[in-house]
């Protein structure tokens, strides 16, 4: 069983949650929205290139990866933005390093999803306010007042015959005012809440059906967390294994079905409850442009974002596509960044009661949010 960590205060029921997906290995955007209007994209990859005729057709130009039919509805819906060319300051095309910038807001201690949450408007923060799926806490939920790590529901809990226990600790926790006190009793709710929630079996919504891999199962333990109203403002999941650099389409492939499968069953599990959760997918850079010898792509700069969930201005390329000419290209060959990918985020954090001023979420950047809202 994972380690399970927990770090709380105290909280009531928050409606909107924020969701963050992290695509760790440099997720290939060429490959998941191609510019297909763009002869110089075929020239650069004649033999990965996403076929027109294959394509989910977007706006004319841009172009969904096949593998991804299943987020069509949530784009024809208005759910779905796209922001191409998105990405961050560093060049270093390391994946340790860019992850670590973009998933800490910029060389500063803590993560950005963390300062969210501390610095927020709003109520304080509860034992299941922040619920990271996985092993470990992701860098982004540093510094959080609250977070929870779990790989399942099952392990939030006191263990086995715990109702004495949970008695005793209540007896204990009862009579104090201060925060220690907040703290344990808001934590003891929580777990009391998990327990009804696995004393039956949850049945997606709306003929939602959740695939068995691991990033689909992690979306389906969000969505019973966001449905069951337990104060959930934000959960982080990773989609692991994007490093593409031979045989891109056995590698890539299955983690396009994964993203695309799960986020579909999601949205259609939570119907109506779309409206208050948001969805951010994001990677720490995007691939070369020109494939290689090995039928991949190599360390580049710019990748896409996505943002799903209620009041984006959604069917819409965000995109300043200024073609694949050599002389515009940057470095050895990569699609520049043009979308930092703060200025995403920032629009995303307001509707989350971030407020106006990110000094304290992004220090040292000038953020610019980026109009993904109508």
């Amino acid at each position: 069983m994972a380690k399970l960590q927990t770090f709380v205060t105290g909280n009531g029921d928050e409606r909107r949650t924020l969701v963050v997906v992290f695509l760790r290995g440099g997720a290939d955007g060429l490959n998941l929205v191609a510019p297909l209007d763009d002869d110089g994209y075929y020239k650069a990859r004649p033999r990965i290139g996403i076929a027109r005729k294959d394509a989910v057709p977007l706006n004319g130009f841009f172009g969904l990866n096949p593998l991804m039919k299943d987020l069509e509805p949530a784009w024809k819906d208005g759910l779905l933005s796209i922001i191409h060319q998105a990405g961050s300051e560093d060049t270093t095309r390391s994946h340790f390093e860019a992850q670590d910038l973009m998933e800490h807001g910029g060389v500063v201690a803590g993560g950005w999803l963390g300062r969210f949450l501390r610095f927020r408007n709003g109520a304080p923060a509860g034992a299941l306010s922040a619920v990271a799926l996985g092993r470990e806490l992701p860098e982004c939920l540093r510094g959080a007042p609250s977070a929870t790590v779990i790989q399942s529901l099952d392990e939030f809990s006191l263990g086995g015959n715990s109702t004495k226990l949970q008695r005793q600790l209540a007896g204990l926790y009862g009579l104090e005012s201060g925060p220690l006190g907040g703290a344990a009793r808001d934590t003891l709710s929580a777990i009391e809440r998990i327990a009804n929630l696995r004393a039956k079996p949850y049945l997606p919504s709306n003929g939602a059906e959740y695939a068995r891999d691991e990033f689909s199962q992690g979306l389906r333990q969000i969505a019973r967390l966001i449905k069951a109203r337990v104060g959930l403002e934000s959960a982080s999941l990773d989609l692991n294994g994007w490093d593409s650099h031979l045989n891109q389409g056995a590698i890539m492939d299955p983690r396009i079905r994964n993203l695309a499968e799960g986020l579909a069953s999601f949205t259609k599990d939570l119907g109506d409850a779309m409206a208050t959760t948001s969805v951010v997918v994001m990677t720490e850079f995007g691939r070369r442009v020109v494939e290689n010898s090995a039928f991949g792509t190599d360390h580049g700069r710019a990748s896409v974002m996505f943002v799903l969930g209620g009041g984006v201005t959604g069917g819409k390329v965000f995109s300043k596509w200024g073609g694949l000419k050599e002389e515009l290209l940057e470095g050895p060959g990569d699609l520049p960044v043009v979308h930092n990918y703060r200025n995403v985020l920032a629009p995303v954090l307001q509707r989350h009661g971030a407020g106006t001023d990110f000094s304290k979420i992004f220090p040292d950047f000038t953020v610019e949010p980026m109009a993904i809202y109508g």
